[in-house]
């Protein structure tokens, strides 16, 4: 049986986790981290859409531009555990997943956090996927009851 084609949303933000992976470990800009994620991730293929290249881009980029606005939700949240601290690919997770409620709350929370779940789940540990779902529920009603 075929495996089905994945949604173009969810693969932009796995690119979106990849250019923020690239970004954090290399200590570089967001716009370089990107172009390089996607000169080398597709150098003897068809490129991904404009569409797809967009969203990733913009998502990596919304999410290092709020961190000051990110990283306290996520430190308040975690109780004494700084987001530093964290493991990288949670962190990560957890702060594009805070950024796209923060940016776009018209898209549902229940999208966001089922993306950042399913991220989780390609990317890190079944323990990790408990943890970020915990903390994006908390960091939801936050967001909820300042609303």
């Amino acid at each position: 049986m075929a495996r089905a084609r994945k949604d173009p949303r969810h693969r932009a933000r796995e690119a979106a986790l990849q250019i923020l992976y690239q970004w954090d470990i290399g200590k570089g800009d967001i716009d370089t981290s990107s172009a390089t994620f996607f000169e080398l991730q597709w150098p003897n293929t068809d490129p991904p859409s404009g569409d797809l290249r967009e969203f990733a881009t913009a998502l990596a980029r919304d999410t290092t531009e709020r961190l000051g606005e990110i990283d306290p939700l996520i430190a308040d949240t975690a109780e004494r555990w700084r987001p530093e601290r964290m493991a990288i690919l949670d962190r990560l997770i957890l702060r594009m997943a805070v950024c796209e409620m923060l940016r776009d709350p018209s898209t549902p929370a229940a999208v966001v956090i089922n993306e950042a779940l399913e991220l989780a789940r390609t990317f890190t540990t079944e323990e990790s996927v408990k943890f970020i779902n915990g903390m994006l529920d908390a960091i939801r009603k936050k967001l909820d009851a300042g609303r």
